[in-house]
């Protein structure tokens, strides 16, 4: 039987290890959407744990919107239980009276997926922007800052920087929204994206991206930096993109060289 008490190499408690442990089959697939979870008798058994156990892990997952179900049904696996989010598919432009890619990227059918804006204005980047954007110390750059969403429920937070002699005295230093995004605006300044690196972590959520996430728990984020390169391999764009890390996953698409 399960070890019942934290051992040295899992110090949590054991409801958090049981959800844990299920977490894991509904990402990889082997609790599939709308399947039922094993039984709270079948829990127990296989974790050695209590009931009152069992029931504070799956509230953990219900909690996270992976699972639903009610006292005395079924508890099953949501139908939407994460998305996968093709970046390359939203760095071009968007066409001419189209929304901004990202939106029409991260709906689904019947969904509704919307920006809201949260700041405008020049600020001193993080660190990490300020070098990938070339800046010297104490350089400024325009921030535009939105939170992405899906129907009602947060999906990203997105905090975009530009160089200030391309935004000062356009649209991107005004706190309105940007007709097809800023990849659209910027190349009708004449800056079109022409590659863009990213790079990838997950990190403890600050409070902030706690609040605005409205994250469930204890869970990790995915945090992208992505610089955006226009002609001459200029940054034209930085941007820190978060999102829940246990509803979200990337995929990249390679070409062998």
């Amino acid at each position: 039987m399960p070890r019942t008490e934290p051992s040295p190499l899992d110090p949590r408690s054991l409801h958090e290890r049981i959800a844990a442990d299920l977490r894991d089959e509904i990402m990889n697939g082997d609790l599939a959407p709308g399947a039922k979870l094993p039984s709270t008798a079948q829990l127990k058994e296989r974790f050695g744990a209590s009931n009152a156990t069992v029931q504070k892990a799956l509230l953990l997952l219900k909690d996270e919107q992976l699972v639903v179900g009610r006292a005395g049904a079924s508890v099953t696996v949501r139908e939407h239980r994460q998305r996968t989010m093709r970046p390359a598919a939203y760095m071009a432009p968007a066409g001419t009276g189209k929304p901004y890619r990202w939106l029409t990227e991260a709906a689904r059918p019947g969904e509704r997926a919307h920006s809201q804006l949260l700041e405008v204005g020049e600020v001193a980047p993080p660190a990490d922007v300020a070098e990938a954007m070339g800046l010297p110390e104490g350089g400024t750059a325009v921030l535009r800052r939105q939170v992405l969403c899906v129907d009602d429920e947060p999906a990203e937070l997105v905090a975009s920087y530009y160089p200030v002699e391309i935004a000062r005295g356009t649209a991107m230093t005004e706190f309105r929204k940007i007709k097809g995004g800023t990849p659209a605006l910027l190349t009708e300044l004449g800056h079109p994206p022409v590659r863009s690196v990213d790079r990838v972590s997950a990190r403890v959520p600050t409070q902030e991206q706690y609040a605005l996430l409205q994250l469930p728990g204890d869970l990790p984020v995915l945090r992208t930096l992505r610089v955006v390169y226009g002609e001459g391999d200029r940054p034209i764009e930085v941007s820190v993109l978060t999102k829940a890390g246990h509803l979200y996953e990337l995929r990249y698409e390679f070409e062998a060289e």
